[in-house]
């Protein structure tokens, strides 16, 4: 009985951390997993969340649906499908460890980067840098999402100089991501991950996941456009931190 009460907590709270990653606060939902790890195994545990993360991409794609940037998902999709592809060939190789560590420092030195040059509500011009290296950018953001569910950072580094409207940045996050986690699809039907079990628990936390992600744009709306980037690379150092600290505990 403590087991299920213990599962059943960590499930909501993951489902309801996630929904408000998808509704735009992007950086919270590398949080979910950990989470649902500590009530179910990690294996099973991330089974049960693609199918609600699936869920949520539909949510939130619907609620910006009419604001994506086309240039952005048409540079960033084509390298996250080889970023899975070759996350799923190579996962055994590559040390999880590894992946976490690297990826953690990097988004920690992005956001202070990002941070101090924008102190103050100081105005920086949009940068742009150049195509290919968004669709490397694209590579790494599908490879550490097959590898450590963590492929947020790689693409935001890419798209958020860019200085995209709020609305335009968490609506083409939507898209992209949820394009990408349904590349993921294939291999966790390989694996016989969609059992009855699994797919029943994803069915009984669907109705949290909903909520938490219309709560989630809800809020994102609520933010001061002008303070919404502050907000995601305050984010991003955070869980660079996370990322980090799960690789040196690792």
């Amino acid at each position: 009985m403590h087991s299920d009460l213990l599962y059943i907590l960590c499930a909501v709270i993951a489902v309801v951390i996630s929904g408000l990653a998808k509704g735009g606060f992007a950086g919270l939902g590398a949080l979910a997993m950990p989470i649902m790890a500590l009530g179910v195994d990690p294996v099973r545990g991330a089974a049960i969340l693609l199918p609600i993360l699936i869920l949520q991409d539909a949510v939130s794609v619907w609620a910006f649906r009419k604001s994506w940037d086309g240039h952005v998902l048409m540079v960033m999709l084509p390298g996250m499908a080889v970023g899975v592809g070759l996350g799923y060939l190579f996962a055994a190789q590559v040390p999880e460890s590894t992946v976490l560590g690297a990826l953690g420092v990097i988004s920690i030195l992005f956001g202070l980067q990002r941070l101090w040059v924008e102190r103050g509500g100081a105005i920086v011009l949009p940068s742009s840098l150049p195509d290919w290296v968004g669709f490397l950018f694209g590579i790494g953001s599908g490879f550490t999402s097959q590898i450590a569910h963590a492929g947020s950072p790689p693409f935001q580094m890419w798209v958020l100089p860019r200085k995209l409207p709020r609305d335009m940045l968490v609506g083409t996050t939507a898209v992209a991501f949820a394009a990408m986690n349904w590349m993921k699809v294939p291999a966790y039907a390989a694996l016989g991950q969609f059992t009855r079990a699994n797919l029943m628990a994803t069915a009984m936390l669907a109705p949290v996941a909903i909520v938490a992600t219309f709560a989630g744009v809800a809020l994102v709306r609520r933010v001061d456009a002008a303070r919404f980037y502050t907000l995601i690379y305050v984010l991003m150092v955070l869980l660079g931190l996370k990322l980090l600290v799960d690789a040196l505990m690792a």
